[in-house]
Order: structure tokens, then C-alpha cells, then sequence
């Protein structure tokens, strides 16, 4: 790209700098956003907390890269991060620099950093932050950003990458992990869909959301009083489980459910191209919703690809890259199983469960023929990425890692749904609690036996049902993931 384009592109990025120029409100800009009068539109309030600590701390060297799945809001998080920023009096707004770099090369990286500095020449000596969107587009973005952060001032700046893809997570970490990523506390960081608890938070604020508590104190005495006080709304956490296991966490799609009693079909159809352009953008486009309701009605149980690929009519190997390609567009989780010590067992079947439960309704709602989701097949799903983003936010990196959740399997051969798996904590051994689920009123007893048996302790979680007066628990879903997260 020539210098004059690169030039015209960033200064149109940056309107703050010409508010500063002539002493206007160096947050006139966020009026006139595109992205932010976008979200005018589904605002119910929610915003992601992943950079309030960035945002409130001194400028100085550090690199946070920022991950999670298209349409989930990174771009506005990147917005509401500069207009905090536009806002601080000790930081001038032409120390601010955003980059969209969707449509950049690893040449127009550094030369934009090279122009984008010389243009806000007016800030001096003073630290840069800069805001840089789907760097992951960028091919060669990590030697690029280290050799920048190597051998330039960039290396003393803030900088705040997002990126919509996991691939290449691991030369991220390499490249940039070593010593580049200055005084950030953790670095690499997840921008996911919003939990049950920010859900309600959104949608149903009188109802009381108590907790959370650290994984391994979920079934303290001062957890059970927790449950204790969420049993008299009972019946109102069922209905709005029931209604975030409909609308799932995207922010659009929980105030089009909020507001009409569904989710768009131009929504879906969002969330449909998005997976179709980053998982199989070679085939027709409703062979994703498909894939999507077939993974879904197969998630409680180890997946057998051998026999989804005859299903679907693809090779293994061709249907292996499609699953991989989900979990690295942040749309899915695999669920390994795991032995007591919580280590991946070699060559067993893995579990797969979609991140969102509206990823769930995509084949249904957008392919003739495919069935409802199970309401027990969400709430395992549900559940399991509740635990393995609580694991994440204890141990960074894990969920690109592969290491969050896992099953386990008892001696007779059943399953329990959400195995104990180890995770941080001020004694250095604790785990997470051992999850069975069984999204039923009544019946949850043998449950709880076969859970005590294998782990001598645990949660079933139910519909409705309640009673903590033994090792296992029974807990209604809603309470388990308000509890957790």
C-alpha cells in the first residue's frame, strides 16, 4: 500500500487527533463511530470488563493480545477502550493510534507503525497505545510485531492486539511471550460471549446473582447458603436458564431475544458466513448449519468421526480439519478425557461442545429437517465452558492449550460429564469440582451414587432439584454456573 493511502487510512482511523488539533471534546468521535452507533441499536447495557485493569493503569510497556470469536464485540471493546482513554487528563489523545489491520500486510504493518508515529509526533517522547484490530489476519503478524518490539520505541509502548483465530497461538507465545509483552500481567486474554451471570445482569437484574466462588470452594459451607438463598427464585433462574440456552451470549442476539422473543434470521445468518468463511469457505454455504446440528445433537457423549463423517458424507481427515477449524474460530471446545490426576488420556474419543448456545440453534433454525437442541445437551455444554473459562481466567493460555475441561470415565464405563481437573489456587493442589448433569426435576440420585463412587464428591446438576446435605450435590444448572462464574 502506498505511504499517501497508508496515511489517508490512519488518519481517518483516529478522529481524536483532529479533535485535539483544534481543541474540540476529544470524545466527540464516539457520536459519529460506526461500531459504537452500531451497538445503539442492541444496547442492553453490558460491557466486557477484559481491559478495565489496562485502562485504569499508568501508560507503559506492555502487549495484550485479545482473542474470541467473530461478532462477539472485540472491536467495540477496542472503542470503549480509546474513549476511557480519550477521557483520562493525564493521557493525550494523540498518544493514541488505532489500526484496523483486516486488510493489511505484514509490509503495511510496519510501515503504518513507522507513519502513525510520525504523524502524532506532537506527543514527543511520551508512550503510545496502540489499538490494533484482527492482527491474526496479518500473515507473519508475530515475527513482525517482535522484530518491532525488538528494535524500535515500539517496544516501549501499550499495545492491544485482537484477533479472531487461535491458529498460531503457540508462535504468539514464542514470539511475543519472551520478555516483549513488558509490564502486562496477562498478556494473552479471551473475549468470549457473555456468562448466565452477565446474562442476567443484562436482562433480569432483580434477580440475585451471589457468588462467585473459587472453584475449589463451590461446596463450602458459605456456598451452600448461596444456594440457599437462590432456592426461593427457584423457578425464575429455570425460566431464564432456559432463555439464555435460547438466545445464548452474543450481545446482539441477547437483546433481539430480550426485546422480540428471538434471535434475528440476519443474526444467524452473521454467525452462519463467519463459520463458513473460516471453517470450509469452499463449501455450500448450509453445510456449516449442518455440521453445527449434527456436533450439537452428538456433545454429550464422545465423538465418534468416523461415523459423523459418513453421516455428512466427507473423508475423516477432511472432517477432522473442519472440527479443528471450529474450536480454533473460538465456536468450539474439545473435551478430552482426562485420568484422576486430571492428565489427557492417549487415544480416547474427545467430546465437542460448542462455545455459544445459539451456535447450537444455527442448524435448526437455518437448515430444514434438523431437530431442537437438547435442553441437557446445552446445559452439559453450558456448564462445561462455564468450568473451562473459570479455569482459563485462573491459569492463562489453557483454553488454547487444549486443558481446560475433560470427562472421565468410572469402572463400569459411564462417563461423568465434567471431570475434576487441577487448577491454581492458594495451595497449589486444588480442583475443580466434578460435574454430572442431569436437567431433570426429580430422578438425579443415581446420578449422585455413581459420582460419589468415582470422586467421593461432586455436583448434579438438575433442572430444579436442590440438596446439599451429602458429599454429592444436587444443584439446579443456573445456581452450579452462578456459583462458578
Amino acid at each position: 500500500m502506498r505511504d499517501d493511502v497508508l496515511r489517508e487510512l490512519i488518519r481517518e482511523q483516529n478522529p481524536w487527533w483532529r479533535a485535539a488539533a483544534v481543541g474540540e471534546d476529544p470524545l466527540g468521535w464516539t457520536v459519529t463511530d460506526r461500531t459504537l452507533r452500531a451497538r445503539q441499536s442492541y444496547d442492553l447495557g453490558y460491557r466486557s470488563d477484559v481491559l478495565d485493569d489496562v485502562g485504569r493503569a499508568p501508560l507503559g510497556s506492555s502487549l495484550h493480545l485479545l482473542r474470541g470469536p467473530r461478532r462477539v464485540g472485540k472491536s467495540v471493546v477496542l472503542k470503549d477502550f480509546i474513549a476511557r482513554l480519550c477521557s483520562r487528563p493525564d493521557v493525550d489523545p494523540w498518544q493514541i493510534i488505532y489500526l484496523p489491520a483486516d486488510t493489511l500486510s505484514a509490509q503495511d504493518l510496519r510501515r503504518a507503525v513507522v507513519l502513525a508515529t510520525e504523524i502524532t509526533r506532537v506527543a514527543g517522547d511520551a508512550v503510545r497505545v496502540w489499538v490494533i484490530d484482527e492482527i491474526t489476519a496479518v500473515e507473519g503478524w508475530t515475527a513482525e510485531l517482535k522484530s518491532l518490539r525488538d528494535n524500535t520505541r515500539f517496544g516501549d509502548d501499550t499495545v492491544i492486539l485482537t484477533g479472531s483465530s487461535a491458529a498460531g497461538a503457540a508462535q504468539a507465545v514464542r514470539d511475543l511471550g519472551a520478555g516483549r509483552t513488558g509490564e502486562a500481567r496477562h498478556p494473552f486474554r479471551l473475549v468470549l460471549p457473555m456468562t448466565f451471570r452477565q446474562y442476567l445482569s443484562a436482562v433480569e437484574p432483580e434477580l440475585p446473582t451471589p457468588g462467585p466462588f473459587p472453584p475449589w470452594a463451590v461446596q463450602t459451607p458459605e456456598a451452600a447458603d448461596a444456594a440457599g438463598l437462590l432456592e426461593t427464585f427457584t423457578n425464575e433462574l429455570d425460566l431464564a436458564w432456559q432463555r439464555y440456552l435460547e438466545a445464548g451470549g452474543f450481545p446482539r442476539a441477547v437483546f433481539e431475544h430480550h426485546r422480540h422473543g428471538s434471535v434475528s434470521t440476519v443474526f444467524l445468518r452473521e454467525l452462519e458466513s463467519w463459520l463458513t468463511a473460516d471453517v470450509d469457505p469452499s463449501a455450500p454455504q448450509e453445510s456449516v448449519a449442518l455440521l453445527l446440528g449434527e456436533v450439537q445433537q452428538r456433545s454429550s457423549s464422545p465423538l465418534n468421526v468416523r461415523s459423523l463423517a459418513e453421516t455428512l458424507g466427507l473423508s475423516r481427515s477432511y472432517l477432522a480439519t473442519r472440527l479443528n477449524r471450529i474450536v480454533s474460530t473460538f465456536a468450539g471446545l474439545w473435551c478430552h478425557q482426562v485420568d484422576e490426576q486430571g492428565r489427557r488420556v492417549g487415544g480416547a474419543q474427545s467430546k465437542l461442545y460448542l462455545v455459544d448456545p445459539l451456535l447450537a440453534w444455527l442448524g435448526h433454525y437455518l437448515r430444514a429437517g434438523l431437530p431442537v437442541p437438547d435442553f441437557t445437551h446445552l446445559t452439559e455444554a453450558s456448564l462445561a465452558v462455564t468450568v473451562a473459562r473459570v479455569v482459563e481466567a485462573h491459569s492463562p493460555g489453557r483454553w488454547l492449550a487444549g486443558d481446560t475441561v475433560g470427562y472421565a470415565r468410572t469402572a463400569s464405563g459411564a462417563e461423568v460429564d465434567v471431570a475434576a481437573v487441577p487448577i491454581n489456587g492458594p495451595a497449589g493442589g486444588e480442583q475443580t469440582p466434578p460435574l454430572e448433569v442431569k436437567w431433570v426435576p426429580s430422578g438425579w440420585r443415581p446420578a449422585a451414587a455413581g459420582l460419589a463412587r468415582k470422586c467421593g464428591r461432586g455436583i448434579v446438576a438438575t433442572k430444579t432439584a436442590t440438596d446439599y446435605s451429602g458429599p454429592v450435590w444436587a444443584l439446579p444448572a443456573p445456581v452450579v454456573s452462578l456459583l462458578l462464574s
